[in-house]
């Protein structure tokens, strides 16, 4: 069978509001609406950046004991781990450069077949 879903382990963790440290967690493949539906985001349109918290937010089914993975738990994440992340999307989603920001993946400003490739 196809693998959609796949385990993690954040380098530092999300630390919630109540103190807990959340580091395993599942990460699915992305859909093209995940890449694209970010793009009517006005957080997006102001801070094209923004695209990375909405997608990760979106294909991170699971983080500790969080089954939903909101904007604002994202926003939230240590820089190590928000990098982790954008490597582990890239990885499992097969896209090109371990080099190539998440958010220039999905580049508001380009059409969707030159954000498929742009480094």
């Amino acid at each position: 069978m196809f693998k959609t879903e796949f385990e993690f382990t954040l380098p530092k963790g999300y630390l919630d509001s109540d103190g807990n440290l959340h580091r395993q967690g599942i990460m699915r493949l992305s859909t093209a609406i995940d890449e694209i539906s970010p793009l009517r985001d006005p957080r997006v349109k102001s801070n094209p950046a923004y695209a990375t918290i909405i997608i990760l937010s979106r294909v991170i089914t699971r983080l500790g004991a969080l089954t939903e993975i909101t904007p604002l738990e994202v926003e939230n994440f240590f820089a190590q781990d928000l990098s982790f992340l954008q490597d582990f999307y890239r990885q499992i989603n097969g896209l090109e450069s371990e080099n190539t920001p998440l958010e220039n993946i999905v580049n508001p400003t380009k059409n969707y077949s030159e954000n498929l490739v742009c480094s």
